[in-house]
């Protein structure tokens, strides 16, 4: 949510900008209830100050940010920061874990800026080949990007492996195209990478938090801003927001690639039905031994 945008980027900020952010995280209902003058004098810093605070994080200025902050508050779904506990029930487990994922989604929706994805998108669209390159839980994201980039007829190759995307870095030319995932964003082994990477002339497409080295590193930066630091479940959240970008780029990019595209994934589609059926076929009617 816009919150936790505000914890992830806040040690970027200036310290009079600190201070607005502090006094937003501390009340937030607040800051919606009053004025910019409220929240100057709240956070006792100038109002010029809380307008490059609002900048700072990428919006127009005060009542842009305030109007997403409303928003942020008014969607988002009760108790969805309550912990799971051992002695929980099941209903209670489907609540706890629903709202969450909820939760990250329309944190996603309120604060993804369209701008990010039309130049990821720009990016993918002209790009020779396009890599995914994450580790660990981002590693299986990488792998669902490939599986979805490549139905529709993208050449797309998936790293999870440090060695080896770090090998298919010395390999990038201007033209190429790397989407690197990371849920924290300062991975040595994946920074190092795209450093490679990136000096050799390929574009980098960072689905990472903001403020973070593998996000300065970014030739389009798709900021997901997530709080990862509650507990050991939140990853799971993270988790999904991250393959949801991923479809609202595969998506994009089909549609960008016009019929064609569209005539690919129908053929890919058609290909996997046809082998269901034949399998099937096969389960019903075993050959004799």
């Amino acid at each position: 949510m816009l919150l936790d945008s505000i914890k992830t980027q806040i040690d970027t900020l200036s310290k009079s900008e600190k201070k607005v952010a502090i006094a937003v995280l501390k009340n937030p209902d607040l800051a919606v209830a009053g004025n910019i003058t409220a929240l100057a004098k709240n956070a006792q810093v100038s109002e010029p100050t809380v307008v490059r605070f609002c900048r700072a994080l990428g919006y127009d200025g005060w009542h842009e940010f305030k109007l997403k902050l409303a928003q942020t508050l008014a969607l988002a779904v009760p108790q969805s920061d309550e912990l799971p506990l051992q002695g929980d029930l099941a209903a209670d487990l489907v609540n706890k874990i629903c709202a969450r994922s909820i939760n990250a989604l329309l944190d996603l929706r309120n604060n993804l800026h369209p701008a990010a994805i039309e130049k990821a998108l720009d990016i993918l669209g002209r790009a020779s080949k396009i890599e995914f390159w994450g580790q660990g839980t981002s590693g299986i994201v990488a792998a669902d990007a490939q599986h979805k980039f490549f139905r529709s007829g993208v050449h797309t190759v998936a790293y999870s492996d440090p060695h080896i995307h770090a090998i298919s870095a010395a390999l990038m030319k201007k033209g190429d195209a790397v989407v690197a995932i990371s849920q924290r964003g300062n991975s040595t082994a994946l920074l190092h990478s795209v450093q490679l990477a990136r000096k050799l002339g390929a574009d980098i497409v960072a689905l990472t938090p903001s403020g973070t080295p593998l996000a300065d590193l970014a030739t389009a930066l798709v900021p997901i801003d997530l709080s990862f630091n509650i507990d050991p479940y939140t990853p799971i959240s993270a988790r999904l927001a991250h393959l949801v970008v991923i479809d609202i780029l595969a998506v994009g990019l089909a549609l960008q690639g016009g019929p064609e595209f569209r005539k690919k994934m129908q053929n890919a589609q058609k290909a996997l039905q046809k082998l269901d059926m034949q399998f099937d076929s096969f389960l019903r009617h075993p050959p004799k031994i």
